[in-house]
């Protein structure tokens, strides 16, 4: 039986894989092909247990990952399956999946949402996946500029991207949080912060904020403002999003519609409306769904076969 680590998995599949295959699998979603089990979370003496997975057909793949959390510290796993004949095809450690396969999104949302003239970025946050989204901005998107706003790091950051893509006409630099949203046309906060990043009021017309670091009902990123000024909100999966997304779920009565939320699949489809004016605020709202690990996990599973 296979079993793929962090380290193979790395070697096997980039973003530059990886945005086709979660492309292809929000559009399955979008059209009904596939299927989403949302997260589940049991938790006892301080050792929490989260479950999440999804039916992948048109990937010929079907799984579920599997993580522990204890002191804020995360350990992922995956078990795949296939959906031909039910049998069990590999293990796999999730770590690199789960950093790959959000930033990879974020890319896809990138394109589908911000508006057609957008040059210029700011990310919150300078982890691990801050770290992945800055570097999905810099190869995959037509921004230009980066704006970094981190606790520590900020410098660091800006430099690696810097001299990796640069040549390009690519720049970052470590900035202030209120010069940073000011200026930018796309803002990505991937931090682990509690409560509001900066003052919606201050985000151009036209900007796309996506908001990727929270995935509890008890902690957000972005303000009220942002969310009233916000012409339309974009999740992955609608129902996990009205248990989890804290930066909706604590939103005042009355600025989150639900009925007008629409997911990101619907939208790749043509199904539900994106952007519609280039001067309209929009919210793209992540809080991972199982869809994405599970295509992501048949993607690296069928690049070892084809390298054996």
């Amino acid at each position: 039986m296979i079993h793929l680590n962090d380290r193979q998995i790395d070697e096997l599949i980039d973003l530059e894989q990886a945005i086709p295959a979660l492309d292809d699998a929000f559009r399955q979603l979008g059209r009904g092909e596939a299927a989403v089990q949302r997260r589940v979370r049991t938790e006892a003496n301080g050792v929490k247990l989260s479950t999440l997975g999804a039916v992948v057909p048109g990937a010929e793949v079907a799984g579920a990952k599997v993580y522990t959390t204890i002191a804020g510290k995360f350990n992922f796993s995956i078990v795949l399956f296939s959906t031909s004949d039910g049998s069990l095809l590999a293990t796999l450690d999730a770590n690199a999946l789960t950093r790959l396969r959000t930033a990879a999104t974020t890319a896809i949302a990138v394109r589908a949402l911000a508006r057609p003239a957008a040059t210029s970025a700011a990310i919150f946050g300078t982890g691990v996946q801050g770290a992945a989204h800055a570097h999905a901005l810099a190869r995959f998107t037509t921004l230009q500029s980066l704006h970094i706003v981190g606790l520590e790091g900020s410098d660091a950051l800006a430099a690696e991207l810097n001299a990796r893509y640069g040549a390009r006409g690519f720049s970052a630099q470590a900035s202030q949080a209120q010069e940073a949203v000011a200026q930018a046309d796309v803002i990505v906060t991937a931090t682990r912060a509690t409560g509001p990043l900066f003052d919606g009021h201050a985000v151009k017309p036209g900007a796309l904020i996506a908001a990727i670091g929270s995935s509890l009902p008890t902690t957000r990123e972005l303000d009220d403002a942002t969310l009233a000024r916000a012409a339309r909100i974009v999740v992955e999966l609608r129902e996990q999003a009205r248990e989890e997304a804290g930066d909706l779920v604590q939103a005042a009565p009355g600025i989150v519609d639900w009925t007008a939320v629409v997911e990101l699949g619907d939208v790749l489809e043509g199904k539900a409306a994106g952007r519609e004016r280039d001067e309209d605020v929009i919210v793209y709202k992540a809080v991972g769904i199982g869809l994405q690990d599970v295509a992501l996990a048949g993607l690296a599973y069928r690049t070892y076969l084809a390298s054996r």
